[in-house]
């Protein structure tokens, strides 16, 4: 099963995204391949993907850690404070709206499915490293997803990835 660390806190500006970046950094020091993700963020700042996509600049910092390329599937989706309790709404990277704070949240529903394809997205793109550096060892593969082989064949057939 796909392993998440989760830095959970109730304030802003409490060092969590600090914390990540050094948890990032860490584990990327023990030879593993890891991913900052942040559902939703609210961020004046943002970063420009290679991609040309915006998302928050504090998981653009956090990729860095880890070494890996910054994507918006990492914050997939961003709020962009207008004033006035209006927010920009960025999806996947990309301007959708501006929306009130009651606007946003009466329709918040309609995100959660954003968040399971950012989620999907990012666990494809790491079991096809994993089995890249495996050489298709779909046994050891599942031994470091720490799945069974059951599984790993499952998700295999779910993102059309290659089973050889």
């Amino acid at each position: 099963m796909t392993r998440f660390i989760v830095v959970l806190g109730t304030t802003s500006h409490s060092g969590k995204s600090t914390i990540v970046a050094a948890l990032c950094r860490i584990l990327k020091n023990r030879g593993l391949k890891v991913a900052p993700f942040k559902s939703q963020n609210m961020s004046l700042n943002s970063w420009v993907t290679s991609e040309g996509r915006e998302m928050g600049i504090a998981q653009a910092v956090q990729a860095e850690a880890a070494g890996v390329e910054p994507t918006e599937l990492m914050n997939p989706i961003l709020l962009k404070p207008k004033g006035d309790r209006t927010s920009q709404v960025i999806v996947f990277g990309v301007p959708v709206a501006d929306k009130s704070a009651e606007e946003y949240y009466r329709e918040i529903d309609g995100l959660k499915a954003v968040v399971d394809r950012a989620l999907e997205e990012l666990e494809k793109e790491y079991i096809a490293y994993v089995l890249k550096v495996t050489e298709h060892n779909l046994k050891k593969a599942a031994e470091v997803l720490s799945i069974s082989r059951t599984t790993l064949y499952n998700k295999l057939a779910k993102y059309g990835l290659p089973r050889d």
